[in-house]
C-alpha cells in the first residue's frame, strides 16, 4: 500500500472542509499567464496561492511557512505537495507575492467572497463599516532627530516620507491621545455572516468618513460609529443607495439615544472581526499593506464559512 498525504489525513481535517468549500484552482489558473512558458519548469501557481492562504490562516511567517510545508502533512496535502517531495524555502513566498501582486490577490479576495455570495452565505441588507490601525513603527525619534537636524522645527506629515523607511505611511490619530505610525485598515462586513465583503488600506491620517466610499456596497443599511454620521460619509452612503445606519454624535439636535443605543448593541459583535487581523504591517507601502489586508479577510473568511457550514451541516443532521 503506497502511504500519501491523503491517506494520511483525516476525513474530516478542516483542510478537507476548505478545499471542498473553495476551490483555489479556479482563480490560480487566471495567474498562470504571470510566468514565463520558457526556461525551468516553476511551482505550480495553484501550489503557490494555496500557500498563501495557509500563510494568513495560520499567521506564518514566510519562514515559518517553509518549515509547515516541509513537515507538516495537512499543509503538504492541502498545497498539493506528495511525502518526499521538495518544496519551496522561505525566499519564494517573497518572490510570489512581488510575482502576484495587489491586484492579483484583490481578484483572489473578490472570488472567494463571490463564491461564498452565491451559496446565499452574503447578503447586502445590512453592512457594517469600521477603520482600525496598522501600525508600521512605534517610534520615530531616529527620524524626527534627523528632521530636526535638517533645521525642521518638528516631524509631521508633511515632511515625514523624507525621513521614514516607509514612504507611504502617515501618522494618525485616535480621539486626542492615541497616535500610531502606519496606515487604516477600512472594512465592510456583512452583518448576516459576519464575513469582509470589502477591504481597503489608506494612510493613517485620511479620516474614516473620507475613505468609506471605498468599502461600501450598493444598497441596504450601514451600521457605523460616529465618525460616518456627516459630510462625506454621509453623501457617500446616499450615492450608493444606502440607509444609513450611523450613530450620531453627541451635539446633534436630531440625536436619538434610545436608538443609537440600540445601533450601538447591534454593531458590537462585528467589531471582533479586527481582533482576528494584525495590528502590525508585514510590509512596507501602501500597496503591500493592502495585500496584506486582502490576505487576511481572504482567511477571516475561509474560517468563518467553514463555521457555518458546519454548523448547517449539524442543523441538518439533529433535523434528519
Amino acid at each position: 500500500m503506497t502511504v500519501t498525504c491523503d491517506s494520511l489525513l483525516g476525513p474530516t481535517h478542516p483542510y478537507r472542509r476548505l478545499a471542498q468549500i473553495y476551490d483555489v484552482s479556479q482563480i490560480a489558473v487566471e495567474f498562470e499567464s504571470l510566468y514565463s512558458k520558457i526556461g525551468a519548469q516553476a511551482i505550480p501557481v495553484d501550489r503557490g496561492v494555496r500557500s498563501l492562504v495557509v500563510q494568513f490562516l495560520e499567521d506564518y511567517s514566510d519562514r515559518q511557512m517553509e518549515r509547515a510545508l516541509a513537515e507538516n502533512i495537512a499543509v503538504k496535502w492541502y498545497c498539493g505537495f506528495e511525502l518526499g517531495e521538495a518544496t519551496p524555502d522561505h525566499t519564494y513566498f517573497c518572490k510570489l507575492r512581488k510575482r502576484l501582486g495587489t491586484k492579483s490577490i484583490a481578484k483572489l479576495f473578490a472570488s472567494v467572497r463571490d463564491a461564498f455570495e452565491s451559496k446565499g452565505l452574503i447578503s447586502d441588507v445590512f453592512q457594517f463599516v469600521d477603520a482600525t490601525a496598522i501600525i508600521t513603527k512605534n517610534a520615530l525619534w531616529d527620524e524626527r532627530d534627523r528632521a530636526i537636524a535638517d533645521g525642521l522645527e518638528k516631524l509631521d506629515n508633511r515632511s515625514i516620507q523624507d525621513y521614514a523607511a516607509d514612504k507611504d505611511a502617515r501618522t494618525g490619530c485616535k480621539g486626542k491621545k492615541k497616535f500610531w505610525f502606519g496606515y487604516k485598515r477600512h472594512v465592510n462586513v456583512d452583518m448576516s455572516s459576519g464575513m469582509v465583503t470589502k477591504v481597503a488600506v489608506t494612510p493613517a491620517n485620511i479620516p474614516d468618513g473620507k475613505a468609506v466610499k471605498s468599502v461600501l456596497r450598493r444598497g441596504g443599511m450601514v451600521f457605523a460609529d460616529k465618525a460616518y454620521s456627516e459630510g462625506s460619509a454621509q453623501r457617500a452612503m446616499r450615492a450608493k443607495g444606502c440607509h444609513s445606519g450611523a450613530i450620531k454624535k453627541r451635539n446633534r439636535k436630531d440625536k436619538n439615544r434610545d436608538l443609537d443605543k440600540w445601533l450601538t448593541g447591534a454593531r458590537m459583535p462585528y467589531e471582533g472581526v479586527f481582533s482576528k487581523c494584525q495590528r502590525r504591517a508585514r510590509y512596507r507601502g501602501r500597496a503591500k499593506v493592502q495585500l496584506q489586508a486582502f490576505m487576511e479577510a481572504i482567511a477571516h473568511n475561509l474560517k468563518r464559512a467553514m463555521q457555518i457550514i458546519l454548523r448547517q451541516q449539524l442543523v441538518m443532521e439533529a433535523i434528519g
